[in-house]
């Protein structure tokens, strides 16, 4: 699966590498995250605030743009019980998102594509659960935003789970067949105009 991931990505830059433009930067900000789906009878979820950070490449022709990005991204949920308290299920990855951007007057655009996230860590606060997510996630991702003429700009963007994130057996509680859910608002500065 990752070598077809990265022989889309390269094909993908090779198409465009004769774009009009193309642009070198990097992003940050925040998500708001939270697992969706899944069976959580006797538990509350809530959102999880994490980060997400790193570098995109723009190619842009006319209207028309490809931003393949690399990001470590923090993301989970809050998981509340009766018993035990409140505890963060995070998950870190590091994803490749490879965004179509359409661009409109004024600099704003809008934007969709697949993400692919290479699990780097997990952790639950308080529970004997060593790993609890799946090595490899997949989702679908769709934007806005708006981009000054220099390439600096902001934007946000929800990613939606398509592969399940639980690599646990279900619990009385909880069945470990739930997705990543992400709210997205980051900053980009270009690093070459």
């Amino acid at each position: 699966m990752k070598k077809v991931c990265l022989a889309v990505v390269t094909v993908l830059l090779a198409q465009f590498s004769f774009a009009q433009h193309f642009q070198l930067g990097v992003k940050g900000g925040v998500n708001i995250s939270n697992f969706t789906g899944g069976n959580f009878d006797a538990v509350k979820k809530k959102a999880l605030v994490g980060f997400q950070g790193g570098l995109y490449l723009n190619f842009k022709a006319g209207a028309f743009g490809l931003q393949p990005e690399l990001l470590v991204s923090s993301q989970g949920a809050k998981i509340d019980t009766i018993n035990a308290g409140s505890y963060d299920w995070k998950v870190t990855y590091i994803n490749v998102p490879v965004m179509a951007q359409f661009r409109l007057q004024g600099g704003f655009y809008f934007e969709l594509g697949p993400q692919v996230g290479f699990k780097i860590a997990d952790e639950i606060s308080n529970s004997t659960i060593d790993e609890f997510a799946k090595g490899l996630d997949l989702s679908a991702a769709a934007g806005l935003g708006i981009r000054g003429k220099k390439g600096y700009g902001i934007g946000a963007r929800y990613t939606a789970g398509i592969s399940k994130v639980g690599d646990f057996s279900g619990t009385s509680n909880i069945n470990p067949d739930f997705k990543n859910g992400v709210l997205q608002v980051s900053l980009s500065i270009p690093l070459t105009h």
